[in-house]
């Protein structure tokens, strides 16, 4: 089934072109059932860019999915066209009376800030709080995680030593998780941060079910007993290239940034990188959208409450 977006959405070339069953509103109004509602709102710089590799993602499943692409208020994205933020974004203002059965919260290059200096924490806190009655499940993506765990149960974070930048090897730990259901014992993941949530309050909080840890790059995956928070500190999202393009932007920046991990063949920034996540990112988002959001969320959204008693409990 086809993931449903705007008309001329910029994604919808590239998806097309990679056989990606993409629906636009004006065919998707002539057919008669409800797809799941998914918020996306992008923190992300190159916004074009993220949109489209989550729209990737969401888009590969059976699942018809109608996506609404949301933007915080109280910051002006500079790194994207402002006709683009206009045709295909809305304020959170805008949405906030509706109803979704999932949404995705991207992470954002403010890591080495503490939450409280964010420009939009404010703004964040209040869509955090509003998801938990208004969203049946939310998905985190690195700061975005660090974000929500810090939000939700005071879990804060430390800086690394240095970047964690590169293709990590991860490892299922939790027996049977449904939102890992058919991956590998060993998976690798893209990662490209600063910083890191207290694992040991992590493993602590008694209210999160941890699901996977690498080695190299601490706790990948973890979430609420009921699967209506989830946090993933990982890029499974990323592209072939991202990694590659953040390694030269750095450098043109003169930055000291090391060549990523387990990315470039013999570490040589001449050669292609080696894709070794596609697999397992396309089943992640899968499985969450399968398990976590559509056999779980009401037909009826305005039935959406906080209460975690609500709905049935994915392990």
């Amino acid at each position: 089934m086809p993931i449903k977006i705007p008309n001329s959405l910029p994604a919808r070339q590239t998806l097309e072109e990679e056989n990606i069953f993409v629906m636009t509103e004006t065919r998707a109004r002539t057919q008669d059932m409800r797809p799941l509602r998914i918020a996306l709102l992008n923190l992300m710089p190159t916004k074009i860019a993220t949109e489209t590799q989550l729209t990737r993602l969401l888009g590969n499943t059976p699942l018809q999915v109608e996506l609404t692409l949301v933007q915080v208020e109280s910051h002006v994205s500079k790194n994207t066209p402002e006709e683009h933020m206009l045709a295909f974004y809305k304020p959170f203002s805008q949405i906030a009376g509706e109803n979704f059965d999932g949404m995705v919260i991207t992470g954002a290059p403010v890591e080495n800030m503490d939450f409280e200096e964010v420009e939009y924490w404010d703004e964040l806190c209040r869509i955090m709080e509003w998801s938990k009655s208004h969203v049946h499940s939310v998905f985190h993506i690195c700061w975005a995680a660090q974000a929500g765990l810090y939000y939700h149960f005071g879990i804060g974070k430390h800086p690394l030593g240095k970047k964690l930048f590169g293709v990590y090897r991860h490892r299922v730990i939790y027996r049977n998780p449904v939102l890992l259901r058919g991956f590998d014992d060993d998976f690798y993941v893209p990662h490209s941060r600063y910083t890191e949530s207290d694992i040991d309050a992590m493993l602590k909080e008694p209210r999160l079910k941890i699901l996977s840890m690498s080695d190299e790059a601490g706790i990948y995956a973890s979430m609420t007993k009921n699967g209506r928070q989830i946090f993933i500190t990982g890029h499974s999202e990323y592209d072939r290239d991202t990694l590659k393009n953040e390694y030269l932007r750095d450098v043109r920046q003169g930055l000291n940034t090391p060549i990523p991990e387990n990315y470039f063949p013999d570490d040589n920034p001449e050669n292609t990188p080696v894709m070794t996540w596609r697999s397992n990112a396309n089943l992640l988002y899968s499985n969450w959208l399968n398990y976590f959001v559509y056999q779980t969320t009401p037909y009826d959204l305005s039935e959406l409450n906080d209460k975690s008693e609500a709905f049935p409990a994915m392990e």
